[in-house]
């Protein structure tokens, strides 16, 4: 019997799986980055693995690139694409897709979600073309204004088509990474990876944990107008969740002792003015944090506190102080990270 359970332990420890190992792989995308951990065995998996998804963002950005002018969505601002004699649009699953998860965030966000203020975004300066760091004249402003409009854009379900009420030029910058990161986690987990952390341009989605057993950590920046003063505000661990973050501190310009944030108030027309530094949301999805954040931000942290609890969103927020910054987090933030103490510097 001894020598039996002696062969047994050998046995055992002749089978005995290889260590979990963190994977990664990385590339560029959609005018920025990604970065992607998981939890494998198999190196040799990677390189199959990244070709994967690196033609998934390529199909990605085809469909919704407003720099590509063949993508799909500069043919539909361009007026390229078929149109029924209804004025109907069919588009493809992933542009739709976007445009419903917009049109939802838009409603609910009481239209300070917009992506139709490409218009007022290019004439500030913060667009493809090039920027001028000059304040546009009031005229040009209302012009610009006239050119958008969110409800100008009819949706189909049914069929999976869009109809434009009147000319627009819709950019989908505020929603297309974090929706990206979404489908980048679905391409992982129907490779039977379950174990990950997937980033593109600062919008993240974690699940499961890594080799030690440990959650995913993510770590919030503190703003700051130039690299070297800013640092960690904070650090989670989102679980099964995503995390995105929206900022004023990063792209802007100064005139006359006034700062001009990329951020655009869609009502105005101009950039906006409050004290909302930095903006965090945490969502089941990539896509809708990153929409919430822009929304949020727009917003402002008044406004943009009373959605999140109206929404039950998971928002933390940095606000500027006449002495520093100071936090506030939404009672969903609260509920899912308890051992979140307010810090106020």
């Amino acid at each position: 019997m001894r020598n039996f359970v002696i062969l047994l332990l050998v046995f055992l420890a002749g089978c005995s799986q290889p260590a979990d190992d963190v994977i990664r792989i990385s590339g560029p995308t959609m005018g920025t980055s990604y970065h992607i951990l998981w939890v494998g065995q198999d190196q040799n998996a990677a390189a199959d693995i990244q070709a994967q998804i690196d033609q998934r963002l390529a199909d990605i950005n085809r469909s919704m690139s407003t720099y590509d002018p063949d993508s799909e969505l500069s043919k539909l601002n361009q007026g390229r694409l078929p149109v029924s004699d209804g004025g109907w649009t069919v588009l493809s699953e992933d542009l739709f897709a976007v445009l419903t998860d917009a049109a939802e965030i838009h409603t609910k966000s009481r239209g300070l979600f917009d992506v139709t203020v490409g218009p007022l975004v290019n004439l500030w300066g913060f667009g493809p073309t090039p920027a001028t760091d000059e304040v546009p004249s009031d005229a040009a402003i209302a012009a610009a204004l006239a050119q958008t409009g969110p409800e100008a854009i009819e949706l189909n379900a049914a069929t999976s088509a869009v109809r434009l009420q009147k000319p627009l030029y819709i950019d989908l910058s505020a929603i297309a990474k974090g929706w990206a990161v979404d489908e980048l986690a679905d391409l992982l987990r129907t490779q039977g990876i379950s174990r990950f952390m997937v980033e593109v341009g600062g919008e993240v989605h974690t699940s499961g944990v890594k080799p030690d057993g440990s959650l995913w950590r993510i770590a919030v920046e503190r703003p700051g107008s130039m690299p070297d003063v800013r640092g960690v505000e904070l650090v989670i661990e989102p679980g099964e969740m995503a995390v995105a973050t929206s900022g004023d501190y990063r792209n802007y310009f100064e005139e006359n002792g006034v700062r001009y944030s990329h951020t655009i108030n869609p009502f105005t027309g101009r950039p906006i003015v409050h004290r909302l530094a930095s903006v965090t949301v945490v969502h089941e999805s990539a896509g809708m944090a990153d929409g919430w954040a822009t929304a949020l931000n727009v917003a402002g942290p008044d406004v943009g506190m009373q959605l999140a609890e109206q929404e039950q969103l998971a928002v933390f927020m940095i606000v500027r102080a006449d002495d520093g910054f100071y936090e506030l987090a939404s009672s969903r933030f609260r509920q899912l990270f308890p051992h979140y103490q307010s810090a106020e510097h």
